[in-house]
């Protein structure tokens, strides 16, 4: 027999898996020592710890909103707002994520809900933030002293450490979503948290049409000379829903007058944006506004990291991975990571709107991220 030969004999006998290894007195007595020493050998994790791609905890989910809105009213009606729970705030909690009141593994999303005449008390925390405004208005959110209106369409970032409360000037009550990056500050263990005062002053306690920050950058292009140093946060805390829509309109008209300007056809699209430096408004957060057409449809996508959806406005059908759901506006849902996404707005809709915030920027900062589009 020829060397090559006794080697492959020998190659052909060794346990191709760690389960065909025979697991004699010596083997036990290593994997005891291992335990004992508070070891894991890779040989046994390392289907779960690298598999061949990502396989989330979290599953796709629907949370319907006529549902949501009625829990909170009840809410409004039993539970105070006030010092110590701070915020009437009810969170979603993916099914597969073991009763966390996380939407996805790295994404908070709630519903936040203030009565007539209400406050929700001023503090500060390291997690990011937005406000996004599916219904309703005649909430002012206060950030730094800075008194900014919130109505329906309206976008509201706000950067992690910033002192912010709520006040209701309103006969009428008013709900409107969250979305934090909780979770993630959760696992890497970074969140820092401050109550401030009880109460806001008189002079803050106003209803302005437009804030000091939109005053200052809400103007497309125009960079006050007087801020050039660069936000990891935007420094614009309102994005108005007029100008989102007259965006993605315009988006829409190109395309019919033969300009390639949309995502895919019929499929509009809008990323809120960092004045400062052009990035996304949050360091660990994108937003994004999507419009489809009456009976247009998204190309399949599915990407690495999560992300919640709100459906703005209209009717359609969404499927990601398995699941599909008929969805009207209100609706929220979860996408996984590495979830195929596909939606498209009904033949009897004007148009389908759907708000998406996503953790992508973490990703594409570790330089984690990969997405891939079905053309067909």
């Amino acid at each position: 027999m020829t060397t090559n030969q006794t080697q492959n004999k020998q190659h052909q006998q060794m346990p191709t898996t760690v389960a065909d290894a025979e697991l004699t007195p010596e083997l036990r007595e290593l994997y005891r020592g291992f335990e004992k020493e508070q070891l894991v050998p890779l040989w046994t994790e390392i289907g779960d710890l690298m598999p061949a791609h990502p396989q989330s905890k979290a599953t796709a989910h629907l949370w319907r909103w006529d549902r949501l809105i009625k829990l909170a009213d009840d809410s409004g009606r039993l539970v105070p707002v006030g010092r110590g729970g701070e915020r009437r705030a009810i969170a979603l909690a993916n099914p597969s994520l073991g009763g966390r009141p996380y939407a996805t593994p790295t994404l908070w999303a709630a519903i936040q809900y203030l009565m007539p005449g209400e406050n929700a008390p001023e503090h500060r925390h390291t997690q990011h933030a937005f406000r996004f405004v599916v219904e309703g208005e005649g909430v002012w959110t206060v950030v730094n002293g800075d008194s900014i209106r919130m109505s329906r369409g309206d976008f509201l970032p706000q950067g992690g450490w910033n002192w912010h409360a709520h006040h209701n000037a309103a006969t009428r009550p008013m709900a409107w979503i969250d979305g934090l990056d909780i979770p993630f500050s959760y696992y890497t263990e970074s969140q820092f948290f401050e109550f401030g005062r009880h109460a806001l002053s008189p002079s803050e306690m106003v209803t302005p049409e437009f804030s000091r920050s939109e005053r200052l950058w809400r103007y497309p292009g125009l960079r006050p000379v007087s801020q050039q140093q660069d936000s990891p946060s935007s420094p614009l805390l309102a994005y108005r829903w007029v100008d989102t829509d007259r965006a993605l309109n315009e988006q829409l008209a190109l395309e019919a007058e033969g300009h390639a300007v949309t995502v895919s056809p019929g499929h509009a699209a809008v990323r809120y944006s960092n004045p400062t430096n052009g990035r996304d408004v949050l360091p660990t957060i994108r937003c994004e506004m999507h419009r489809l057409k009456s009976g247009a449809s998204t190309l399949p996508r599915r990407e690495v990291g999560s992300a919640v959806f709100q459906v703005f406005d209209g009717q359609g059908t969404v499927r990601v991975g398995d699941k599909e759901w008929q969805v009207r506006r209100g609706d929220m849902f979860a996408v996984p990571s590495w979830q195929t996404l596909t939606a498209r707005c009904d033949a009897g809709s004007a148009s389908l709107d759907l708000f998406r915030f996503a953790d992508t920027p973490i990703f594409e900062a570790i330089h984690a991220h990969r997405a891939q589009v079905d053309a067909g």
